[in-house]
């Protein structure tokens, strides 16, 4: 079992890691998080790297990805996982690019963490919104 915290940092890992192609300016908003955010209290954010690279050891096991939404759900309280999903979707959206890879993990994420679609719907827009660039409009 995994704790709380290390579950945060698993489901961005996931996300991040599902185009094949870890940015930097996704490890930048992972570490942000991890260093700012009152979910982090006590986390010891040097062990970031360790944590992820455990993160991906699992996932490139077969039937890796269903064996770490499991772990992710399971160390998720109900209060959590909609931050988790939250984590995920900025993730997603901290590089400007968002591949089908990353939409299919979303997606997987919301039904896994069982995040009700209306509730996903608002923070994907509220994520959305938040990310707006200037070109964007």
């Amino acid at each position: 079992m995994i704790s709380h915290q290390d579950a945060l940092i698993y489901t961005m890992v996931m996300v991040s890691a599902s185009d094949n192609d870890i940015t930097d300016a996704e490890l930048s908003a992972m570490g942000r998080r991890v260093r700012y955010l009152p979910i982090f209290a006590g986390f010891d954010s040097d062990s970031v790297t360790d944590v992820a690279r455990d993160c991906a050891q699992l996932l490139a096991k077969e039937d890796g990805l269903d064996s770490t939404l499991d772990m992710i759900r399971d160390a998720l309280p109900r209060k959590l996982r909609e931050t988790a999903y939250v984590f995920a979707c900025e993730i997603v959206l901290s590089d400007s690019e968002i591949s089908q890879e990353e939409l299919r993990i979303l997606e997987l994420i919301r039904h896994r963490l069982d995040i009700d679609r209306l509730v996903g719907a608002a923070i994907e827009r509220a994520m959305a919104a938040r990310y707006v660039r200037p070109g964007d409009f």
